[in-house]
């Protein structure tokens, strides 16, 4: 709008024109052609535009009379359309409103159709590789199969490769599932195979089952020596329990037999898997003395059969039988370099001698006990020569039967030395020596007693008897017993044992 159109309309309204006017192009257009008018048009120009108005205003009566209808009509399809409208603002307002909650779901179907199509694409997968995955599926249980049926081997191979698996596949859960079960059942193979050393197993199965465990590296060198040990002597142990132990030479023989021939069976055994002579290996633990464990556990085995032999010895009736079957048992050991002789040597020479210590005093004991009710009264003497003292025979003199004590007593030491000659050591001619000479004083101090007692009332008969009763102990009894204990300790062989003469010997004596 330029300034004289400006002071136009100022001048025309000089209260202002509405707004509407001013951005109406008419409204301008008008004005221009007011300013091309002269004077007499202008001030007609209200009788015009009045004319004109009511021109118009009788055309717009007569059309809206003619258009009544026309008009209604369409006042109400403006009403329905506005009341349309506005629901349809309302119902896009509250589209608006719900469209960021379509766009989360739409996501979320979205999110969810991946996924389905991802387990989708596994099943298809999965039912691609159903024999493979059912392979190892079923592993546990073929496990399970080879250790029923002892095949170790096979369950060795199947438990490597399912490492190697759970090794690579490790974050899958149902091969972590595989490999754990697996594991669980090689534990167990592991306890089974450690079971199976436990029987009568010849060398071959022995080589297989240790080997077996070599290869499973569940021990150590050392922790496989031990198991071994552990479980052989577990079973040799039940053979030994298993010994009925009411008759002493049953459970003594017995125990004898199957110790030597298991025990040398473990040694051979041990000696054919393990070897201690073998050189030194850089990076091997040297902490723990591998031979050591074998020779620990022999020399255990060792104490235990000797503490067995100590145990029984002393009821055992034919200690001859069973010291023989001791000495081979010992001697077949030095093969192995295990000879244990003389440590059973000290066991028998003790039992030996207690035994006859047993039977000397209670013979000694029986003689006091017989010269309580002895008496010298009606004793007829059928020796009316002197008896030659000197002894060549094994059999007691005759002389003794006639007074019982005596006659009693020299049985009850024949029968010590019967039982003492079957298994003579050389380390009891000392203590038996001196065991009969203690015995014969208490013999001898007996008869003493007896006489003072009795000496009072003694008749010439009984008294003469006395005398015969004396000369019985010393000249028959004693040279006698000189005589069995000169048979079984030759003093020949006691000099060659203490490295003297005879004669010096004798001195000594």
């Amino acid at each position: 709008m330029d300034i004289e159109t400006e002071n136009v309309i100022n001048l025309i309204f000089p209260e202002g024109i509405p707004e509407s006017w001013k951005e109406n192009p008419n409204f301008y257009q008008y004005l221009s052609k007011l300013g091309g008018i002269d004077v007499d048009q202008l001030s007609k120009e209200p009788d015009r535009l009045s004319d004109e108005k009511n021109a118009v205003l009788q055309t717009t009566q007569k059309l809206v009379f003619v258009n009544y209808k026309t008009f209604i009509q369409t006042a109400e399809s403006s009403r329905d359309i506005l009341n349309h409208f506005n629901v349809t603002k309302n119902r896009l307002d509250k589209l608006v409103q719900k469209i960021p909650e379509f766009v989360k779901k739409c996501q979320s179907f979205c999110d969810t159709s991946k996924d389905i199509n991802v387990h989708r694409r596994l099943n298809s997968l999965t039912l691609t590789r159903n024999a493979e995955l059912l392979e190892i599926l079923e592993m546990p249980q073929l496990m399970e199969s080879c250790l029923r049926s002892n095949q170790y081997n096979e369950a060795l191979e199947l438990s490597q490769y399912t490492r190697q698996l759970g090794m690579k596949h490790g974050d899958i859960p149902i091969i972590s599932s595989v490999v754990a079960e697996i594991e669980n059942s090689w534990s167990g193979m592991v306890g089974q195979v450690v079971g199976s050393l436990r029987g009568d197993l010849p060398l071959p199965r022995c080589l297989q089952l240790v080997g077996l465990l070599r290869s499973m590296d569940a021990f150590t060198e050392s922790e496989l020596r031990i198991k071994f040990l552990q479980a052989r002597d577990s079973w040799l142990q039940g053979l030994l329990n298993a010994i009925p132990k009411e008759d002493p030479n049953l459970h003594m023989a017995k125990t004898i037999e199957l110790s030597r021939i298991h025990l040398f069976n473990i040694i051979t055994q041990y000696k054919a898997m393990f070897n201690d002579d073998e050189l030194i290996i850089p990076g091997r633990d040297l902490t723990l003395n591998e031979s050591a464990i074998f020779y620990h556990w022999l020399e255990e085995k060792i104490t235990q059969f000797l503490a067995t032999l100590e145990q029984d010895l002393p009821g055992v009736t034919s200690i001859d039988t069973i010291l023989g079957q001791c000495t081979y048992f010992g001697l077949s050991f030095g093969r192995v370099g295990v000879d244990f002789t003389g440590r059973m040597s000290d066991i028998f020479v003790r039992v030996i001698g207690e035994r006859f210590e047993q039977n000397v005093r209670r013979t000694t004991r029986k003689f006091e006990k017989d010269m309580e009710t002895f008496t010298l009264i009606n004793k007829t003497q059928r020796l009316d020569v002197k008896t030659e003292t000197c002894i060549n025979s094994e059999n007691p003199p005759e002389q003794l039967v006639e007074f019982y004590p005596l006659a009693k007593y020299c049985n009850g030491i024949i029968a010590a030395f019967n039982e003492l000659r079957l298994c003579t050591p050389v380390a009891l001619s000392t203590l038996c020596t001196k065991l009969l000479q203690e015995s014969l004083n208490n013999v001898a101090r007996a008869m003493l007693v007896f006489y003072k007692q009795e000496q009072q009332a003694f008749a010439a008969a009984e008294r003469e008897n006395m005398i015969k009763f004396t000369e019985c102990l010393s000249e028959q009894l004693i040279p006698y017993i000189q005589y069995c204990i000169h048979a079984i300790f030759p003093p020949a062989q006691i000099a060659t044992h203490l490295g003297v003469s005879v004669s010096v010997l004798q001195k000594e004596v």
